[in-house]
């Protein structure tokens, strides 16, 4: 799988793109729970787990993984996968 690195700033702007498609009544029981995600990517206990998790990742030489905000944003929004 080709993976890459999107930062949490684009997450958050995917999931807020999408948020604003969520109109219907049945919808925002979602919205509601991807708002709280959205706040703990925004979150600085998240921001340092990140960069812990960014650190090891180039470490180990395996930059070409994707972060945990953009894998969440792309199963969310449906992101094609290599």
């Amino acid at each position: 799988l080709g993976f890459f690195f999107l930062d949490t700033d684009r997450a958050l702007v995917l999931l807020e793109e999408y948020c604003k498609k969520l109109r219907k009544p049945e919808e925002q029981q979602l919205k509601k729970a991807i708002r709280k995600v959205m706040g703990i990517f925004k979150s600085s206990l998240f921001q340092a787990l990140l960069g812990s998790f960014k650190k090891k990742a180039t470490r180990h030489g395996t930059t070409s993984h994707t972060s945990l905000p953009a894998a969440f944003a792309c199963d969310v929004l449906g992101c094609p996968k290599d």
